[in-house]
């Protein structure tokens, strides 16, 4: 799959703003970990790890975060119950989802529930801050074997391509890329509401209800 396109909102001379995350996992080892990972990128700063959901939600109460990598299955709280509590009561932090687990209902649970973001835990150093940098600036990310996940069974039931205009194609193709809303309405020279539109008529079209089965649908199917 061809790598997409990463875009800054921030101007080449200014000093990028620094991305705060919460971790929010059981196991130390895994905390310790991304911790290390995260560690060398300088516009992102872990401001706290946490082995609980309950932990996670209360840290959340006092401090805004910009980022909150999150565990699937944690002791108290299942973590779709706290990616959900996240996207209702704070929803300026966004979630990205870490998980050993990638079936297609787990994925999808979470994406329902508010999640800008599906990694693997094997995931490595550049694409766990390219999900974060992506995520915080307004965008969707999800690893190839997830977006593969979400995709097959929808890819396998698709006959024939449905119709697309010239500006859904457009727009199909920026998305791959990893352009935001916002990103695209100014290359486009339209409004973002427009674009949303556009989006929602093509996951309709499409039968589709997420960015990583568009991704897949667009490049197996040709449709860009």
């Amino acid at each position: 799959m061809k790598e997409p396109m990463q875009t800054s909102r921030y101007p080449f001379n200014q000093k990028q703003p620094i991305i705060k995350v919460l971790i929010v996992d059981d196991h130390n080892l895994v905390l310790e970990g991304l911790c290390s990972l995260l560690a060398s990128h300088e516009e992102v700063k872990v401001v706290a790890a946490v082995d609980s959901g309950k932990k996670g939600l209360a840290y959340l109460k006092e401090n805004p975060v910009d980022i909150v990598l999150l565990d699937i299955n944690l002791p108290d709280i299942k973590g779709m119950e706290v990616c959900e509590i996240i996207d209702s009561k704070f929803p300026k932090a966004k979630v990205i989802a870490l998980s050993t687990y990638n079936s297609r209902s787990i994925v999808n649970q979470m994406i329902s529930n508010g999640a800008k973001g599906y990694l693997l835990k094997n995931v490595g150093s550049e694409e766990l801050k390219k999900a974060v940098v992506t995520v915080a600036e307004g965008g969707c990310y999800y690893d190839a074997e997830i977006q593969k996940t979400m995709a097959d069974t929808i890819f396998n039931t698709m006959h024939q391509p449905p119709r697309l205009t010239k500006r859904e194609k457009q727009i199909i193709k920026l998305i791959v890329e990893g352009k935001t809303t916002a990103n695209i309405a100014e290359e486009l020279f339209i409004s973002p509401l427009t674009v949303e539109t556009h989006r929602r008529n093509i996951m309709k079209k499409l039968k589709i209800s997420n960015v990583a089965a568009l991704v897949r649908v667009a490049m197996d199917k040709m449709l860009i």
